[in-house]
């Protein structure tokens, strides 16, 4: 069973929740990136990868038996800050298209690099599929 945590007084935020409480069985998502399940790059475009990377998420959550509605958390790493912004309205599409309107936990970071190349973005996440 999932809980929002939204404290009374807050602002709603959008696309994301501000805390989840959570009970069930933990299932802890290693970083994803925008490449297919052979480890390539079908392309460079960040919606592209968002999706592709959303899509990763939720094969290794399937494995467990979790759908999108199990992710707690989520925290995504971008290289170009700019990109995502001016990306926001694709990105939210495609978020839309693979995980629905399950919005957890998130947070979302720009890093100098990531460990392969061509990585756009990578994306952790932890879910917790109920007993």
């Amino acid at each position: 069973m999932h809980t929002i945590l939204q404290p009374e007084g807050w602002a709603k935020p959008i696309g994301y929740a501000n805390g989840i409480a959570a009970t069930g069985r933990q299932v802890y998502i290693g970083g994803q990136i925008g490449w297919n399940g052979q480890c390539q790059f079908e392309s460079d475009d960040l919606v592209d990868q968002v999706r592709q990377t959303l899509q990763n998420i939720m094969a290794v959550l399937a494995e467990a038996g979790g759908r999108a509605e199990h992710i707690t958390t989520m925290t995504w790493y971008f290289i170009d800050k700019a990109d995502y912004l001016a990306n926001l309205k694709g990105i939210g599409q495609a978020y839309r298209e693979v995980i629905g309107r399950h919005f957890p936990a998130m947070a979302a970071v720009q890093v100098v690099a990531l460990i392969e190349d061509r990585a756009k973005i990578e994306i952790q996440a932890i879910a917790v599929i109920p007993e």
